[in-house]
């Protein structure tokens, strides 16, 4: 069968103008979706904009968006509950705002069975943790404690504040760690002698056998390796 020269010129010559106005199409679809998806309005997800409204401390929209219908015990993307978030946050106005809602629980935990009044106090938020305990936070939780988590920053006041509450002042931790031994591991001299002041067992040992002392010199805190050696050799005579 006889093939016409010219017919099969054109044919060939056709083909990859073809594949390139396919290719030119092409492009310019993605172009438009590119330049569509560019224009169109970004939405936040509504948990997005809360999270955000904690974070900045904005009561006012936290407390549109709770009106709304949002939950006042929702969690931002790392499991963290929004009051737990605006205390570590220092977040007070929005605090206040959860707080007056009857349905917040206030003994939320984040992933690190961490809860508002541990951060309060380990941030030294002295507003917050008078308005936590006030609204029925528990200030001798089982665990890690918030006295644990003021001595282990230094913080005198909320340290003073949550004594005047009955803290226990010997609570252990899971390992049985106590207040006394995180403000020497911090070398908070002026907390570990507040704590001692207040009946915190200086000779006590967590689970394996460390002291408050033996937390100082681990942790190389030198007024704390000095003081505690002292009130130890004081103690022994």
């Amino acid at each position: 069968m006889n093939s016409n020269p010219l017919t099969s010129t054109v044919h060939a010559t056709q083909a990859p103008r073809a594949a390139g106005v396919r290719r030119i199409a092409a492009a310019l679809a993605i172009g438009m979706s590119a330049a569509f998806l560019a224009s169109a309005p970004v939405h936040a997800a509504p948990i997005d904009s809360l999270v955000k409204g904690v974070k900045f401390d904005d009561d006012k929209g936290v407390a549109k968006d709770i009106a709304d219908g949002m939950d006042p015990n929702a969690t931002d993307s790392q499991g963290m509950p929004l009051l737990v978030l605006a205390a570590r946050e220092k977040s007070d106005k929005v605090a206040a705002v959860l707080l007056d809602n009857p349905k917040t629980n206030i003994a939320a935990e984040d992933k690190a069975g961490e809860n508002a009044l541990m951060l309060a106090s380990l941030n030294g938020d002295m507003e917050l943790v008078k308005l936590l305990i006030t609204k029925g936070a528990e200030v001798n939780k089982q665990g890690w404690t918030p006295l644990h988590y003021a001595a282990a920053n230094g913080q005198d006041d909320v340290a003073k504040l949550l004594i005047g509450y009955s803290a226990d002042v010997n609570a252990l931790s899971p390992n049985g760690t106590t207040p006394l031994m995180m403000a020497a591991r911090g070398d908070h001299m002026s907390t570990a002698n507040l704590l001692l002041d207040h009946g915190a067992n200086l000779n006590a040992k967590n689970q394996i056998g460390m002291n408050a002392l033996d937390f100082a010199k681990q942790y190389k805190a030198p007024d704390a390796i000095k003081d505690l050696s002292a009130r130890m050799g004081q103690a022994a005579h």
